[in-house]
């Protein structure tokens, strides 16, 4: 009787329940898409709360209490319970509620989750315990050993000394050319969300590649590399970076140099690579 109540009264608040529904990636026989690095890490640093979970009920909800419902979707009241908390509050409950918004089947019937296990990205309703909202888009996935893995090493990475800090912009470039025809260096420093130091040094020989390296210390040192793809590092460069290097960055005194420092910004951007697939 307790269950059935709780579970009457979390339906009759969702007039006013202050959830935002999101939609895995997904066609209409309700399989979802593997995601790549960059969409798990997105995932992975906005959610306070990431967890294996197996699903007890899943009711979908009549039209009228499913408000901005896409066409050929379905919203679904989820109670699931607990498997494995990977990231959050050891004081999480066995069992939790939430929201989500996925396709029908070809049929156009709710899929059937009961039993399913999926990893969830999510963070706390307050006042509201053992209630959460998803973080955003995919952050309801069929669960996989694999995809558990690439998830915790993320957060590995998100936790780890030194990690990278998230990139909110440039500050400054600067290029000093060198003794020899095309020989110099730029050094470009990056703003960061929370003022932890984060430079560019690209390094010009003549006849030579240009070499670049990034640095998370105040200065150039031994720990500087380049990062590889599908690291946090690589993710927060090559997903947060400008395309192209604003003017008003650029500080040396004159124009050929700026132009360098430029062309140097657009081969790092190169080597980087998009973000994502």
């Amino acid at each position: 009787m307790i269950y059935k109540h709780i579970k009457n009264s979390f339906l009759a608040s969702l007039c006013c329940f202050p959830l935002i529904f999101y939609t895995p990636l997904a066609h209409a026989q309700g399989s979802f898409a593997t995601l790549d690095y960059v969409a798990l890490a997105k995932l992975s640093t906005s959610a306070p709360l990431v967890a294996r979970v197996r699903i007890k009920d899943s009711i979908p909800l009549p039209i009228e209490r499913a408000p901005g419902i896409a066409q050929g979707k379905v919203r679904l009241y989820i109670e699931a319970e607990v498997i494995s908390l990977i990231r959050g509050r050891s004081g999480i409950g066995e069992s939790i509620r939430y929201l989500v918004d996925v396709p029908r089947s070809a049929r156009g019937k709710p899929p059937k989750y009961k039993k399913r296990e999926f990893l969830i990205f999510a963070k706390p309703v307050s006042g509201r315990p053992g209630e959460i909202q998803l973080v955003g888009k995919n952050a309801h996935m069929p669960w996989t050993p694999n995809t558990e893995q690439q998830v915790k090493g993320i957060l590995r990475e998100i936790v780890s000394p030194g990690a990278a800090p998230d990139i909110t912009g440039i500050r400054e470039a600067l290029h000093v050319p060198g003794n020899l025809q095309g020989e110099g260096e730029t050094q470009i420093f990056l703003k960061t969300a929370n003022g932890a130091p984060a430079s560019i040094t690209i390094l010009r020989r003549p006849g030579m590649v240009p070499q670049w390296a990034v640095s998370l210390t105040e200065i150039l040192d031994e720990s500087a590399r380049i990062p590889e793809r599908n690291t946090l590092l690589w993710y927060k460069l090559a997903c947060f970076l400008p395309e192209i290097l604003p003017s008003e960055s650029l500080i040396s005194d004159n124009a050929r140099a700026n132009a360098l420092a430029r062309t140097d910004y657009q081969f790092v951007r190169s080597q980087l690579g998009p973000c994502g697939n």
